[in-house]
């Protein structure tokens, strides 16, 4: 008993002669659609299901030069990937985006001196058709210059410091939604507002501060002031300096959500009632917030519409267009905690 002859995988001429059409009027249907008319375009696509063809993406990718993928640049250490949910959220938005246009997405670690090398190197070699460039930090500009300097279409989320004319970005309004918390916090009559800023090589740690400095004007207090890194380590830390060095704090403004739990640890560890002696508002608004005791105030940055946002603003780079910058509005989210 012989077995029958695998049937050879159908090819674009398979299509025309389906379809009737030429063999270009086929590629130019792979490749978009354009300059094809509607009756043309019905009866491509039509042949491609009759036939079973599938485009070869090795093919496709050495005739247009595209790698056919991006990469999801993380600018931290592994840890801080799985300790602050907002990378997953941002993430996964950002893959959800790019499956309507079947493009892979590849993440990529660069939290230290190597992984920074080694990233360098593999996005300017041309793996990667765009970079989206989460958690910019502007004391490592390296990666970023070499990326710009290697003509690597790439997209920050939040603006990446000392490159915002150079390279593309997609940020919430820090400092609006930040003065959103410190008026409502004055609105309830907090009078000792102290605050917990973020890295100060970041643009969402810089414009929150920013938001603070200028709401306390002139009479500004330096030691109301104290520094973390997003992380809830860090808020601990800073909450402890704080309540070590001045007296009569009455309400905590975090410059993320993890940092305010953080904090929020501490107050009841020295005794403090949240809100009633100390109010503690963050900002990011990540899930476990509404399930802190009590549930955090904080400002809400809409993750998904910044990581659809990003997307778009990434092909468009990546078809020839100029980078843009796209601020999101912020959204003051009121619970127990203040």
């Amino acid at each position: 008993m012989t077995q029958s002859a695998p049937r050879p995988r159908p090819k674009i001429d398979d299509v025309a002669a389906e379809a009737g059409v030429s063999r270009g009027t086929v590629s130019r249907v792979l490749n978009g659609g354009h300059w094809v008319s509607p009756s043309a375009l019905a009866a491509v696509n039509a042949a491609i299901k009759k036939t079973g063809y599938r485009v070869n993406p090795h093919a496709r990718n050495l005739a247009t030069n595209r790698a056919n993928s991006v990469a999801f640049l993380l600018t931290e250490t592994q840890e801080r990937l799985f300790e602050d949910p907002n990378f997953a959220v941002l993430m996964r938005g950002a893959a959800d985006a790019l499956a309507v246009h079947d493009i892979p997405l590849v993440l990529i670690m660069a939290g230290t001196d190597d992984e920074q090398r080694r990233a360098t190197d593999f996005l300017t070699a041309g793996h990667v058709d765009g970079v989206l460039l989460i958690s910019s930090h502007g004391s490592r500009k390296g990666i970023i210059a070499d990326i710009i300097s290697a003509g690597v279409p790439a997209i920050a989320c939040g603006a990446p410091l000392g490159f915002e004319k150079k390279m593309g970005y997609v940020a919430a309004d820090d400092y609006e939604g930040a003065r959103d918390v410190l008026r409502y916090l004055r609105d309830g009559g907090r009078q000792r507002i102290a605050t917990i800023a973020g890295p100060a090589d970041t643009s969402g740690g810089t414009r929150r501060l920013e938001a603070y400095r200028d709401d306390q004007g002139a009479d500004i207090d330096e030691e109301l002031i104290a520094q973390g890194d997003y992380s809830r380590d860090s808020g601990a830390k800073a909450m402890r300096e704080l309540l070590g060095r001045t007296k009569n704090i009455d309400a905590v403004f975090a410059a993320n959500d993890l940092m305010a739990l953080g904090a929020m640890d501490v107050l009841r560890e020295a005794g403090l009632t949240i809100p009633g002696d100390v109010a503690v508002v963050g900002f990011d608004d990540i899930s476990t917030s509404q399930e802190a005791a009590p549930p955090l105030t904080t400002v809400r940055q809409p993750f998904d519409r910044i990581s659809e946002e990003m997307v778009r603003l990434l092909l468009d780079v990546i078809s020839g267009k100029r980078p843009a910058a796209v601020t999101i509005p912020t959204e003051l989210v009121i619970r127990e905690s203040a």
